[in-house]
């Protein structure tokens, strides 16, 4: 059964487009090197819902096959990395998952 892994960031004060695009980059480059990681969504917010947002900046959602595949995803070297770029860009973050 699929499982997500939902992250909202606050970003740190100043932080620029460049970067921000950077992190996406490598956030997206994690399928297909890290075992049972189906799909990896991550981008800014709707303008729309913004106000309800609570200064979170951005948002991911990564796809994966099942559950038992998340702890095998956060040890994975490419995760390790990108969790330094998140550490680096972001401020707070808030963690969820949830299945199908």
């Amino acid at each position: 059964m699929p499982v997500n892994h939902i992250v909202l960031f606050k970003l740190k004060p100043g932080v620029n487009k460049e970067r921000i695009e950077n992190f996406v980059v490598t956030a997206k480059s994690m399928v297909g090197k890290i075992p049972g990681l189906l799909d990896f969504q991550v981008g800014p917010g709707l303008a729309l819902t913004a106000h309800r947002a609570k200064g979170y900046d951005m948002g991911l959602v990564a796809t994966l096959e099942k559950v038992e595949d998340i702890t095998s995803y956060a040890l994975h070297p490419a995760h390790q990395e990108y969790g330094a770029l998140s550490r680096d860009l972001a401020v707070h973050l808030i963690v969820a998952g949830r299945t199908d």
